[in-house]
């Protein structure tokens, strides 16, 4: 029965209302039930509703047929959780009075969930019931010729978390009184208070706002104190000048007084026990009148209200949910013929329905004016009746008023919770357009300072099923909130996959497209994608936009048959209607004539704000990408009106904000469009940018767009240049997808339109920073992602140097060097950067470190030196480049007979830096220590050296090529390096220590420096299983020779005893157990139980235990088969022995 429209209202700025319809304004309407059965025959002719509330899923209906009607939600279908529905619980039609010829039906519902009981005003007679199903409690309870019931704290929370026990205080307005009434286990009056004819009462604590038929009122209900306030009607003038503000105290009375138990009020009429609607009395609520009435209202026009004088006091004025007011007595004398001095006549004052809101814990907002068709004012005063903010004007006097919203209000019709929410102030009220009368609802703010010179207005109007039905609109703030989705949301903000180039067929496109994702690498996983996953993303987007499309409402607005929820606008909804609007041009999208003031105002209207919600964030980067991306569209177009200068830039600002896609931007630029790079998952963007985007790319405009990089307006250049270099300060960032695509896309536009805008460029290197060449230069210096792209172009553009200069990005020194000679050897090169190249070179070789390249061999220019001749010439010539050359020859070349020279080279470095500086050797020391200080698993100490290497230390990388020669399978002298190494104090020479202790066959020293000096437990089981042939892995991962179970077994032991000499107990025992556990099998049992400490757990050493006994069994268990199998071998040979002896027979043998 209830439904989500998205369609079902109209809003515009008040007082234009045949301007473009659309949903701009601060509320929507949204369908909470539809085609309300008010009758349960179904003629509904005549009937209408008079009030709704809602709490827990339980909506309550009172009609005016007098009947309150109760619907329970369902839950939603989990396939479609936007499905909500109503079902009807019951239809109760609540006891009344008799007495009265008026009636209006059900009045008012007042839910009490604090103590899960309601109160129902319905024909004047005020019933209770229990919650939520509606049963009558307090017996036959009920209270008679009650205007109004209401008045509950609402400083306290109304929730059904508080006390029960505590009860809840209620004001009834009965005719000649105020009666105080605690609503709990029981119903009991607690005081009178004589304040007759009152019709509407708000309270705050102990301070009640009450207005009777004329004025308002503030009551101290605790002190019995009353502050007049204005009249209703700013034309009566009965209520005298200096009463009004002062203080009055009406606890004196002979009439009032405090009810201190039902015991007290056994003087006062009781509820009568004969109406045939009602019930037998109370005591609980002795106190409640029931006396006659002695006039009854009558209904009055719902559309005008107005009267020509004011009731008797005895008369009981409408409620406020009724918009009428009792006629004149008709029996009371005509007033006498004014004298020859009488003064001329006054207007006759017209009877206006008071409103009571309160938006603060500190304030009341009431509701003046001077006729229904006239406008109304609303005052603000606070708990002394003083006036505390500016007015707020109305342009019709309302029927009702409900404000929402505002930094006190936990309880608005907003998306999410803010500190400072807006506040307004909603009017149900009826309005003359040019097409007529409308009903409908005017929003405003009411917090507003006051500063602003105009205040804004919307209207909103309720789209009724039935045309011609003209009915005014109620509005409600209810007890419950309801959670609701906004489609519209979870469209725009859910992410989609978008293809730039779909659509184009042209064969030129699609041969550029081939080539494009030939060269394009997958960033991503290089296995298949998985299958569905293009459609688990889209649920979890949805999934995720839906949370954020969520809104929470406890606004009721209904007309005829429709009840409605009014929930805030979301600002996306509100200020994309403002950017729809700007795009529209007599019906069709013309990027040409854009208004673009239009959709910069939308911008600014957020700029500089800060989100206070994940909501806020995600909508102002949608709105920003989706402004951007029509602006786009305008640039590309704007021939006819061109953009300045500040545009282009607030343009700009507005892309690179907005953290768009970058790829999204430039398919939208013919020119540059084939750079872009997708990897297999494509492009995600918000399904609203995405739908933007791709009406423009298939609509008429694009095709006649620039399709050339040189025929771009030099504007868009600029721009794509300044926005593009913005985008490549963002590498790094975490919060880029796709970063890899998406910055070689950056790199290869970016590239493309320097290269373009520097063709005109005069030739020569660059000479202002601030120039094209310079910041190309920069692009290539810095390095580009697209590498092999960025290269194309440059030979493309014929831009040999910027070449040469990508390439020494990468330090791709011979390629540097083959570009400078193709410069040379004269290749065209529109730059003419490259000035006096030999010069260039020479410089460039004495830079570099590749001896390859230095070295490098020219047969048809030098002849060839042999290495010994070479080593001999630089000994004498340049002795510090000996190193250099050697290191070329053993790892360039691989002549392993110059290992020893160079062992000796690098040992020499580390040695002399040792010897010269106590820090030096501190430096060393400490090494060992930060490496012991390691968490298992940790990298060898070779790759922990390498990893802390610092990159102009000499010293360091030297004593990492020694390690690397001394761990090779390389011949040198071990004894001489011994001795070399044996001149430094306190070993700090450790590794190069351990392995020439392995070469010289002294294991158990090498294990026992691995165990205690280096503390690197895993390596020493290494060297175990390599039977002692290194403390490293070869690099090429080959083996010297394979070890014998008899080496090994022994190292194995060794490892043991080192092991349970740790001085660490806690690493003792760790490690001594894992190398039983995993390596149990090279050990015997008895010999690990005798090294084993008796007051060590069983545990350390359980899994050895286990393992070792299982291999016991094993053994055994091969022992019995063995044994088995020998006894059948054994049967079987004895078998054939036995046949062939009877083959052969019997033999005698003749005696010598």
């Amino acid at each position: 029965m209830a439904s989500e429209d998205p369609d079902d209202q109209r809003s515009s700025a008040s007082g234009s209302f045949d301007a473009i319809s659309r949903s701009d304004g601060p509320f929507v309407l949204r369908t909470l039930l539809d085609e309300v059965p008010l009758s349960a025959d179904g003629a509904a002719d005549g009937v209408k509703i008079n009030c709704v509330e809602y709490l827990d899923h339980n909506l309550y209906v009172g009609t005016s047929a007098s009947e309150l009607l109760h619907f329970v939600q369902i839950p939603p279908d989990p396939a479609d959780p936007t499905g909500r529905s109503f079902i009807i619980a019951s239809r109760l039609r609540p006891a009344f009075s008799e007495s009265s010829s008026s009636r209006p039906g059900v009045q008012q519902i007042l839910l009490l969930p604090k103590v899960g009981k309601a109160c129902i005003l319905c024909n004047w007679t005020v019933t209770f019931y229990s919650l939520p199903e509606l049963s009558p409690v307090f017996g036959t309870t009920q209270v008679k010729n009650c205007n109004w019931v209401g008045g509950v704290d609402l400083n306290q929370p109304q929730d059904d978390d508080g006390d029960p026990a505590a009860g809840v205080f209620i004001l009834l307005s009965l005719n000649r009184r105020i009666q105080v009434v605690r609503i709990g286990e029981v119903a009991r009056a607690v005081k009178n208070i004589d304040v007759p004819g009152t019709t509407i009462s708000v309270r705050r604590d102990s301070i009640a706002c009450v207005a009777d038929a004329r004025s308002y009122s503030l009551l101290d209900v605790d002190r019995q104190l009353r502050i007049p306030l204005m009249t209703i009607s700013s034309l009566d003038d009965s209520q005298p000048a200096g009463e009004i503000g002062q203080a009055q105290d009406i606890a004196g009375s002979t009439d009032g007084g405090i009810l201190r138990s039902a015991s007290a009020a056994h003087n006062r009429p009781l509820l009568s026990a004969g109406d045939p609607h009602g019930h037998a009395r109370s005591t609980s609520l002795g106190g409640l009148l029931s006396g006659r009435r002695d006039q009854s209202p009558r209904a009055a026009d719902d559309r005008v209200l107005q009267g020509s004088s004011p009731p008797t006091p005895s008369i009981s004025p409408r409620p406020s949910g009724e918009a009428q007011v009792p006629p004149p007595s008709t029996d009371k004398p005509l007033p006498a013929a004014p004298g020859p001095q009488t003064s001329p006549t006054k207007p006759t004052p017209v009877f206006l329905k008071p409103h009571i809101v309160s938006p603060t814990g500190e304030e009341f907002l009431l509701v003046t004016g001077t006729g229904p068709l006239d406008p109304g004012i609303g005052m603000f005063v606070n708990l002394d009746g003083d006036p505390t903010r500016p007015t707020v004007e109305f342009d019709r006097y309302p029927r009702e008023v409900v404000v929402d919203g505002g930094s006190t209000d936990l309880s608005s019709s907003k998306m999410t919770l803010g500190t400072d929410e807006e506040g307004y102030v909603i009017a149900s009220m009826t309005k003359d357009f040019e097409s007529g009368l409308r009903h409908g609802l005017e929003i405003q703010r009411w917090d507003s300072d006051g500063t602003d010179p105009e205040t804004s207005k919307w209207w909103l109007e309720a789209d009724s099923v039935n045309k011609d039905e003209t009915s005014p609109l109620g509005i409600r703030s209810l007890m419950g909130t309801d959670e609701t989705h906004f489609d519209e949301i979870i469209d725009r903000l859910c992410q989609r996959k978008f293809s730039p180039f779909s659509g184009t067929s042209s064969l030129e496109q699609m041969t550029k497209e081939r080539e494009l994702f030939e060269r394009d690498v997958d960033s991503q996983e290089e296995d298949a994608l998985p299958e569905g996953w293009e459609d688990s993303r889209n649920a979890e987007e949805k999934e995720f936009a839906r949370r954020l499309a969520s809104a929470n409402s406890r606004i009721a607005v209904w007309s005829g048959n429709h009840i409605w929820w009014a929930i805030r606008n979301p600002m996306l909804l509100r200020l994309e209607a403002q950017l729809d609007a700007a795009c529209e041009q007599e019906g069709t999208f013309n990027p040409a004539k854009l208004d673009r003031h239009a959709i910069f105002t939308v911008l600014n209207s957020f700029r500089g704000q800060d989100a206070k919600s994940e909501l806020e964030f995600v909508t102002f980067s949608y709105l920003r990408q989706r402004a951007g991306v029509l602006l786009l569209t305008s640039l590309l177009h704007a021939t006819e009106s061109p953009f300045s200068d500040a545009e282009v830039k607030a343009l700009e600002e507005v892309l690179v904000d907005s953290s768009l896609d970058p790829r999204v931007v430039l398919s939208l630029v013919p020119g540059v469009r084939n750079e872009i790079v997708e990897s297999r998952r494509g492009i995600w963007i918000f399904g609203g940018v995405k739908t933007t985007t791709e009406n423009y790319l298939e609509s008429e405009h694009f095709p006649k767009a620039s399709h050339s990089i040189g025929d771009l307006d030099i504007k868009v250049m600029q721009f794509l240049r300044r926005f593009l270099s913005a985008w490549r300060k963002k590498k790094g960032f975490g919060s880029v997808a796709d970063e890899s695509e998406v910055f070689r896309t950056v790199d290869a536009a970016l590239l493309l339109i320097l290269l373009e805008l520097d063709q005109n460029s005069p030739k020569g290197l660059a000479k202002k920073s601030s120039s094209v060449r310079s910041e190309l230069y920069d692009v290539v210096d810095k390095g580009v992602d697209c590498f092999d792209r960025a290269a194309g172009l440059l030979e493309t553009y014929h831009r040999l140097f910027v070449l040469s200069r990508l390439y020494q990005s990468r330090k791709l020194a011979g390629d540097v060097l083959a570009t400078w000679r193709r410069i040379v050897e004269g290749e065209r090169d529109d730059g003419g950067e490259l000035r006096d190249g030999e010069q260039r070179v020479r410089e460039y070789l004495t830079k570099i470190s590749s001896q390859a390249l230095v070295f490098a061999e020219d047969k048809g220019k030098a002849p060839k030196f042999e290495p010994a001749d070479v080593v001999e010439i630089l000994r004498e010539e340049a002795p510090d480049a000996v190193k250099y050359y050697l290191e070329h020859l053993v790892f360039g070349k691989g002549h392993t007979g110059y290992v020893n020279d160079l062992i000796a080279y690098y040992l020499d470095i580390v040695i002399s830096d040792l010897d010269s500086s106590q820090e030096r050797r501190d430096a060393f020391a400490d090494t060992y220590t930060a490496y012991r200080a390691l968490q298992a698993p940790k990298p060898t100490y070779r790759q922990f050296l390498t990893d802390n290497a610092p990159e102009e230390d000499e010293v360091w990388h030297s004593r990492l090529r020694l390690l690397q020669l001394l761990g090779g399978a390389h011949h040198y002298d071990a004894a001489a390096i011994r001795d070399r190494i044996s001149t430094l104090p306190d070993e700090l020479l450790v590794p190069e220590i351990i392995i020439l202790d392995g070469r010289e066959r002294r294991h158990e020293d090498a294990i026992r420096l691995l165990v205690h000096k280096l503390g690197d437990y895993d390596t020493a089981v290494s060297y175990c299983l390599r039977g002692g042939s290194s403390i490293y892995t070869r690099p090429d991962g080959r083996r010297e020779s394979t070890p014998t179970h008899e080496m090994q077994a022994r190292l194995f032991r060794a490892v043991l005893g080192e092991f349970l000499a740790i001085e660490d107990v806690s690493d003792q025992i760790e490690q001594t157990g894992a190398l039983l556990e995993r390596f149990g099998g090279w050990f015997d049992v008895e010999d690990v139980l005798a090294l084993i400490p008796d007051e060590w757990s069983v545990d350390v050493v359980a899994g050895f235990l286990v393992t070792a006994l299982r291999r016991i069994t094993q053994e055994r268990h091969e022992t019995t088969v063995t044994k088995a199998l020998s006894s059948a071998e054994n049967l079987r040979v004895n078998h054939d022995l036995i046949v062939k002896v009877d083959e052969k027979g019997p033999s005698i043998e003749a005696p010598n």
